[in-house]
């Protein structure tokens, strides 16, 4: 549950994991096929898709804005370009992941909606979490890099995660700092109800159907249940994290300024 729920600079640092992961996949794969093709031919294919990915890149970073400009103000309290740009990079990449292109007319405007209801949402809930006197210890805050760092098999490997993110030391102590009280907030006043046998028994059923459809072989209901219970209740605590940054918004005064 924690995982899922924190703020989208921590989030980042996951997708730059996974991306490095998909990567070495990727060339494995590129290295089974040179054994069928000329390295002239691989090289002509690797030139090719080097220069799509720039092309691709200057498309991604003209959507980004002016570091220094206010996107936004949530009760006085101002958004930068700099947030922004950093959300904005992820959703990129996740759309991506998708298999969807953010560069289209509907894509980057839907980017754009996204990034700013995640930066307002994040924001209203540290400002709740502010009111309610959650706080970050210096002792937290270091326990928290450090299972960060724990994902990478070494420091060099997270600094280049770091890097592909645009983060600095700094910029991450900040989010960590942020993401503890917040992280404080939603597991203490976003209560939901555990999910019941009728629930898990409903989910598992679809699951089952699935995959008897697609001809896959599907676990035991009793295998299942601890991981389709989280889930569920997973889900049911992300519906109404919504519903709770929605009565926020209500009270709050938002001015979005691109």
């Amino acid at each position: 549950m924690k995982k899922l729920l924190y703020p989208i600079i921590i989030a980042l640092l996951a997708v730059v994991l996974t991306a490095c992961g998909s990567n070495d996949e990727a060339d494995k794969k590129n290295d089974e096929k040179e054994t069928k093709t000329t390295e002239k031919e691989t090289a002509k294919a690797t030139e090719e898709q080097q220069k799509q990915m720039e092309e691709m890149q200057k498309k991604l970073d003209k959507q980004k804005v002016d570091e220094k400009k206010t996107v936004a103000i949530v009760n006085d309290e101002k958004i930068s370009g700099a947030e922004y740009n950093t959300v904005l990079s992820t959703t990129q990449m996740q759309m991506q992941q998708f298999g969807q292109d953010p560069t289209t007319k509907e894509g980057a405007k839907q980017i754009k909606e996204q990034t700013l209801n995640s930066l307002v949402g994040q924001k209203l809930l540290l400002q709740a979490a502010d009111k309610k006197g959650y706080t970050a210890s210096k002792a937290e805050i270091e326990k928290e890099l450090a299972e960060i760092k724990k994902q990478y098999e070494s420091e060099e490997k997270f600094k280049e995660a770091m890097k592909q993110a645009g983060l600095n030391s700094e910029m991450l102590n900040a989010q960590i700092a942020e993401n503890i009280p917040y992280t404080k907030y939603v597991e203490k006043e976003i209560k939901v109800e555990e999910a019941t046998d009728e629930e898990i028994q409903k989910y598992y059923d679809q699951v089952a159907e699935q995959a008897k459809t697609s001809g896959q072989k599907v676990q035991k209901l009793e295998e299942m249940k601890p991981q389709i219970k989280e889930q569920l209740e997973q889900q049911k605590k992300q519906e109404k994290l919504v519903k709770h940054v929605e009565e926020l918004q209500k009270n709050a005064k938002v001015d979005i300024k691109i």
